[in-house]
């Protein structure tokens, strides 16, 4: 009879090369490192996972468009070589996660995806300097602080899933909790200048103000029965 503790070692050491096998052609990486990696490879696949909207607002140099939730992801990103490395972005990470995974089924050898995606990019400073002002100034969001009551900003977009997980409990403290918060919901891809100046990199990023300071900040999912017992 074969020994147990070598049979075990056996079955551990077959997992995990096949682990090993299933990952080996996929790599999550920092926007610093994501940019390093576009500049030494000579004509970089660079895939844009987002709506063309989203692309037509920012997108990184020489990116091709192909949005993941549309009907045809599959047909079009049979235009780029499977041999060479493609590097794959959205706006936070959770399309290109979503697509680098099809990527791999569909038989591609290298896959860099962008952590954090372009919230990430621009947030480390990658993104080329603008003047332009896209959706919100900063003096118009200080006037939105301007209360006597509590003031909770939810920075929110509308392929994000907690997002659209908490909308309507958020909808309702809007008038349940009247009395004593005021909830103003902002759409990030709409006010990028706004989310850049504050440093915001992940959705949804919830900040509550008293007297206009930040008093409570939280990033990610939250269930209505904490959220209330922040706000009261």
């Amino acid at each position: 009879m074969k020994s147990p503790i070598l049979y075990l070692f056996f079955i551990s050491f077959l997992f995990s090369a096949c682990k090993g096998q299933t990952n080996n052609n996929y790599q999550l990486i920092a926007p610093t490192d994501f940019a390093a990696k576009i500049k030494e490879t000579p004509n970089a696949q660079i895939l844009d996972v987002r709506t063309p909207e989203e692309y037509a607002g920012q997108h990184l140099e020489k990116a091709i468009n192909i949005n993941w939730n549309g009907p045809d992801f599959v047909e079009k990103v049979a235009q780029f070589d499977k041999k060479k490395p493609i590097f794959v972005y959205c706006l936070g990470g959770g399309r290109s996660k979503e697509a680098s995974n099809k990527l791999q089924t569909l038989g591609f050898e290298t896959i860099y995806e962008m952590q954090g995606g372009i919230m990430k990019w621009n947030a480390a400073g990658l993104a080329k300097p603008s003047d332009k002002v896209i959706g919100m100034t900063s003096e118009a969001y200080q006037n939105l602080l301007q209360s006597d009551k509590k003031v909770l900003i939810d920075f929110y977009a509308e392929w994000c899933a907690p997002c659209k997980k908490m909308a309507p409990y958020l909808k309702k403290m809007e008038t349940d909790l009247a009395s004593q918060v005021t909830i103003i919901r902002l759409n990030a891809e709409e006010h990028k200048t706004l989310v850049a100046e504050l440093k915001i990199n992940e959705l949804p990023t919830f900040l509550l103000y008293e007297n206009k300071e930040v008093k409570w900040k939280h990033i990610g999912f939250i269930s209505e029965e904490d959220l209330r017992k922040k706000l009261q």
